[in-house]
């Protein structure tokens, strides 16, 4: 085979290496490698260059008459299949990232493309379409291998803006943005996402009451914390974008969650209470202040109707003493008729002849018992 090293020097074997003996390309493109060796790559040239030769390359250093052509052959192979290693392949959810000379020069779509090779060129290619997820407080268990998750209360325990402690795993999940800076800014984005998830959701925590994150307002609380995440990440230029915060676990202490739950009952069975107190002071109070506006409003009619009343009595007394000045006598006597007529009008009378004894009875014809119905009683008169 071509390029085979004699003295199993680790040259280029079907890919192994690069035709120099430079370690081949990682996933991620290659970078991190060192400058090569270049005493160590002429002798490894020269090696192989003998094994094209007549004869192994003779002794001494001579070639022979094919010497310098072969040479020359030898050197023109060499570039070509150096030139070759610049050939890289991009998975559909990469993106690459090609460098000259240790400069960002351009970036490419999946597929077959080509750069310089190592060590003038690198490509890096991360997955930009990856979705990753890191976790928080609690670390997962792996069920095939039957090892089950644990808690690291390292992270999970927090300090509330009430001074409470409070127990808070969550998840969070995030993609490349920006492939250049995800690669070039910070030096591990795994760790670096993980340390500002927990350092955004201590900040978050730290400003709100044990109570107000135990309620229905965990969902505000994400929702913060991934903001806050994505304007820190900004600032670093990392390149990453927060797409999810998850709290799937949020509790008091394991020490104080017993005591905890008796006082949250407790809290329950006051808001109750206060509950019942409001329904019945919503019923009864609107019942108090109809019948006050009832009473009121009696009040008010009776008001009016006396005023009126004595309204009508005062003009009445008014009108009478003006025929009582034009006529004091006639008036006089009218005035006692009706109020004659108006005391006995409804009693029984029977009239009584005062000049001839006090036997005498003057009898009258009973008109009044023509109007009476049968069966109606009489009222007794009196004198």
């Amino acid at each position: 085979m071509p390029w085979s090293n004699q003295n199993g020097g680790g040259g280029w074997k079907g890919g192994g290496g690069g035709p120099w003996g430079q370690p081949p390309r990682g996933p991620s493109g290659g970078g991190g490698n060192q400058p090569p060796d270049l005493e160590e790559l002429l002798r490894r040239s020269q090696e192989q260059l003998r094994g094209w030769l007549p004869g192994g390359g003779g002794s001494g250093g001579s070639f022979g008459g094919l010497g310098a052509k072969g040479l020359g052959l030898g050197a023109v192979a060499a570039l070509a299949l150096w030139l070759a290693t610049g050939f890289y392949r991009v998975e559909p959810d990469e993106l690459g990232v090609e460098l000259v000379l240790g400069k960002v020069v351009s970036q490419t779509t999946p597929g077959l493309n080509y750069n310089f090779p190592y060590p003038i060129g690198q490509v890096f290619t991360p997955k930009v379409l990856a979705v990753r997820e890191l976790s928080v407080g609690q670390r997962d268990g792996d069920g095939l291998r039957g090892i089950p998750g644990r808690d690291v209360p390292d992270e999970s325990l927090m300090l509330t803006g009430d001074e409470n402690m409070i127990d808070v795993s969550f998840r969070v999940q995030w993609n490349v943005k920006d492939a250049t800076a995800y690669l070039f800014n910070i030096q591990n984005p795994e760790a670096t996402v993980k340390a500002v998830a927990e350092s955004a959701m201590r900040e978050v925590v730290g400003k709100n009451t044990i109570e107000y994150i135990l309620t229905e307002n965990q969902r505000r609380l994400e929702t913060d914390v991934k903001q806050l995440m994505q304007k820190t990440l900004d600032g670093y230029k990392a390149g990453v974008e927060v797409r999810l915060v998850n709290m799937y676990k949020v509790n008091p202490p394991t020490q104080v969650i017993d005591a905890f739950r008796d006082v949250q009952a407790a809290r329950i069975d006051a808001e109750r209470l206060q509950n019942e107190a409001q329904a019945y002071a919503n019923r009864v109070v609107p019942e108090a202040r109809g019948q006050a506006a009832a009473i009121t409003a009696q009040a008010t009619a009776y008001k009016r109707r006396i005023v009126e009343e004595a309204r009508g009595q005062a003009d009445r007394f008014t009108s009478v003493l003006a025929q009582y000045e034009l006529a004091p006598d006639v008036t006089r006597e009218r005035l006692y008729l009706e109020t004659m007529e108006r005391v006995f009008g409804g009693m029984d009378k029977v009239i009584v002849d005062q000049g001839k004894g006090e036997g005498a009875i003057q009898p009258y014809l009973p008109l009044d018992q023509l109007t009476r119905k049968p069966g109606v009683k009489t009222p007794t008169g009196g004198q």
